[in-house]
């Protein structure tokens, strides 16, 4: 596809977030997306923004895909990070062994694929590939996909010998139904149980290879997008939605001010307010800031791809410093609207309130550990070995 056609994917995305918005509290008390809001998602293209075009993909450069997260996450934060989720998913099967790939695209290029990343479960090697044991949790989404990537070490006999993401389809494994949440509730974030169950060689791919940038996916994809690093590329899909609830927060805030009348100032209007325009502009600028470093970053990397140099180690850390800066940048924006929105915000429906749990939901994602983060970078300021593969 060319930019044009790039673009008509936002703009489409864009145009849905009225709808979206409309559902958000219906998805918050269904705790998962509406197969409508899926399907709308789906004719939009969003779905295939970050696929390769060998298996009919857009193929489109990061900013695109995350710029498109923000909006969603704008209308509501849940369909927002299940989007995120689901959306960069392609990327990833994108850098699996060919076979793979054809197994999940091969007779339908919309299938998706959900995940568990954390190391829950165990695998064991045997002839031909792994046997997969575990119980897995926070599948975001996983109900709107057929097939899943789970996280686990691999063991022969007592030893370790390497970490890997397992494919696997619906039939190797169940959905356990436990997700009860004060924020996120819409996301269906589910367990994911799988036992012992065969996984060929093929479909498990090792975190080494990705965190080299060296997968075998390129020999069929070897356009720059594949290039990036996995430790840049999935914890800003994991802030980008949360900049988007920020901006959503905030737009929220800003009509509800400009019709707030405060009773306990003599019925002083809120837009009248010289320290409400004061917050608002602090707000405003913590977002901004928050979203311009995060593409600012990854599309430096992606620059760099494109001209098929080698990845600046210190851009990519830069990338997960300011990620999880983007983050804290977007909390502490959302936490400043919501203390001065008042008591009528508080009501259960209002999106105030509902972003400002959904984004508090979100920070506690393991990729939004700040002080490892920031200790990763000064590691490497001083000159000293990152030993840490999320970067």
């Amino acid at each position: 596809m060319t930019e044009q056609d790039v673009s008509r994917v936002i703009t489409a995305v864009s145009e849905l977030r009225p709808i979206l918005r409309e559902r958000a509290q219906e998805t918050e008390d269904a705790r998962r997306i509406p197969e409508e809001s899926i399907k709308a998602l789906a004719e939009t293209g969003f779905f295939k923004l970050l696929q390769p075009k060998t298996f009919g993909g857009v193929e489109a450069d990061p900013v695109s895909f995350y710029t498109a997260v923000k909006l969603i996450a704008s209308a509501c934060g849940s369909t927002g990070w299940v989007a995120s989720i689901l959306g960069v998913h392609p990327w990833h099967l994108a850098l699996f062994d060919a076979q793979a790939q054809e197994d999940v695209w091969g007779e339908d290029t919309d299938v998706r694929v959900a995940s568990s990343y954390a190391p829950m479960g165990r695998a064991t090697v045997v002839d031909g590939g792994y046997r997969l044991s575990g119980r897995w949790s926070f599948s975001s989404g996983c109900d709107h996909a057929t097939w899943v990537f789970l996280g686990a070490p691999a063991f022969s006999g007592d030893k370790a010998v390497d970490f890997c993401t397992y494919l696997l389809p619906i039939a190797d494994y169940q959905i356990i139904d436990v997700w009860d949440t004060v924020g996120l509730r819409g996301t269906g974030s589910n367990d994911i149980l799988v036992e012992d169950v065969f996984v060929p060689a093929h479909r498990a791919l090792s975190f080494g290879a990705t965190s080299k940038c060296k997968t075998p996916g390129q020999q069929i994809n070897p356009g720059p997008l594949y290039r990036l690093p996995y430790g840049s590329v999935h914890p800003s899909t994991i802030t980008a939605p949360i900049i988007g609830m920020a901006y959503g927060a905030y737009e929220a805030h800003v009509e509800h001010q400009r019709n707030r009348v405060r009773a306990a100032y003599l019925g002083e209007q809120s837009k009248e307010d010289p320290f409400a325009k004061v917050r608002v502009a602090e707000a405003a600028s913590e977002i901004d800031a928050a979203w311009l470093q995060l593409t600012h970053n990854i599309d430096e990397l992606y620059q760099a791809a494109c001209r098929g140099e080698k990845l600046p180690f210190a851009t990519r850390l830069r990338v997960r410093r300011d990620q999880v800066r983007g983050t804290e940048r977007s909390i502490a924006a959302i936490d400043r609207l919501f203390e001065n929105s008042g008591g009528r915000a508080l009501r259960v429906g209002t999106p105030i309130q509902r972003f400002w749990r959904d984004a508090h939901a979100g920070r506690v994602h393991a990729a939004n550990d700040p002080e490892r983060a920031y200790t990763m970078f000064g590691t490497g300021e001083f000159g000293l070995r990152v030993e840490n593969g999320m970067v």
